[in-house]
């Protein structure tokens, strides 16, 4: 008897084990179905049966694949994949609706891309400029980096070419008045070397934003002052780092050497036309007596360089770095109308001062006075 009922004992145990066993198997198999998706989603809303394979996507077309579902990449989490592709939606998004790539626009422009750096409004102020009466000249890099920094640029040099033609016609008679007439040829002079300089005078001072590489080659000095502002006072460009004390003091000095130099060859060209012109007319007209002897050219340019490059070097820097960029474009954000307004009137009032004080600077050299 009691043989048996050890038998009947460990056939009972048995039994609970072998049952036990069954039901730990379905309960791991009911949580393997419930952690498992049957289907994926798509993007047009529908059903995509799940696929399995071996090894993880690689990286998807801008730079977002890697990591994603075995076998088909790029639709993954994480930022892996090619690093040549541009981080943050709002890029991905301008590209793709403009048809365009990263291969398709400045190579500066590109690497901001890449690095996340490039802001979408800055990518869609190019495409709008691109596809505008300003197309051809958003090939060339120093137009393109001014445009794209200050849409209102080429308003600023309307307003130098332009209306600084009237202003330094009536600054030259208030501070010539009586001796206007005798003096003309110098009055000539000083227009000539006005309208080229004015250009020059918008262009090296504007805001650029670009995303250059640093300078590597020349010496110190030179990849030094490469790496400065185009403008002491500018703001720093989104994404970039910011200048130094010592870049923008830099800024000044370089912005002066370069004006110093385009202020002497505008009035090398000036000077050589009025003296050409007095001899012609001696040569036709044997009688014809100049009221003033022919400028000595060389000393006229270096008098205008150095204006150019102390006066109106810091004059130009203030007026685009701090009045416009950070005060009037900052008050005015958005309103390119009263924005215009304000800057005509601000660089008409600034080109005046300026030729008023050119005939001062000059006289103080003992030149530019008509015999009396």
């Amino acid at each position: 008897m009691a043989t048996l009922r050890m038998e009947a004992i460990g056939t009972w145990i048995k039994r609970n084990e072998k049952m036990n066993h069954t039901r730990k198997g379905r309960k791991h198999a009911n949580l393997r179905r419930r952690k498992r998706p049957a289907k994926a989603t798509t993007e047009g809303g529908g059903a995509e049966p799940m696929t399995t394979g071996t090894g993880g996507g690689g990286g998807g077309e801008w730079g977002y694949g890697g990591g994603g579902r075995g076998g088909e990449g790029g639709d993954g989490g994480g930022k892996g994949g090619d690093a040549s592709n541009p981080k943050g939606t709002g890029i991905e998004a301008l590209l793709l609706a403009a048809g365009r790539s990263l291969d398709t626009i400045p190579a500066d422009l590109a690497a901001g891309a890449r690095a996340g750096k490039l802001q979408p409004e800055i990518l869609e102020r190019f495409f709008r400029l691109e596809n505008g009466l300003l197309g051809p000249l958003m090939k060339i890099d120093g137009f393109r980096e001014r445009l794209l920094a200050d849409p209102g640029f080429f308003v600023k040099v309307g307003i130098e070419v332009g209306i600084g033609v009237a202003c330094k016609l009536t600054a030259e008679y208030e501070k010539r008045k009586g001796h206007f007439a005798k003096e003309l040829d110098f009055v000539f002079a000083n227009m000539v070397m006005a309208l080229i300089a004015d250009f020059m005078l918008v262009w090296l001072p504007a805001p650029t934003y670009s995303f250059k590489a640093a300078s590597k080659s020349g010496g110190r000095i030179n990849r030094f002052l490469a790496n400065c502002p185009d403008n002491a006072f500018q703001k720093v460009p989104a994404g970039m780092q910011p200048f130094t004390l010592g870049q923008r003091s830099a800024a000044v000095l370089r912005n002066g050497a370069k004006l110093l130099g385009v202020g002497m060859f505008s009035s090398l060209f000036g000077v050589t036309i009025t003296n050409a012109l007095q001899a012609l007319r001696t040569a036709l007209d044997p009688t014809f007596a100049p009221q003033n002897p022919p400028q000595d050219i060389l000393i006229t340019s270096l008098i205008y360089g150095s204006y150019m490059a102390s006066s109106s070097n810091l004059r130009y820097q203030i007026l685009a770095g701090v009045i416009e960029e950070r005060g009037i474009e900052v008050v005015f954000k958005g309103d390119r109308a009263k924005i215009g307004a304000l800057c005509a009137v601000l660089r008409t009032l600034n080109t005046f001062l300026g030729s008023l004080m050119w005939v001062d600077y000059i006289r103080m050299f003992g030149y530019q006075k008509s015999g009396e």
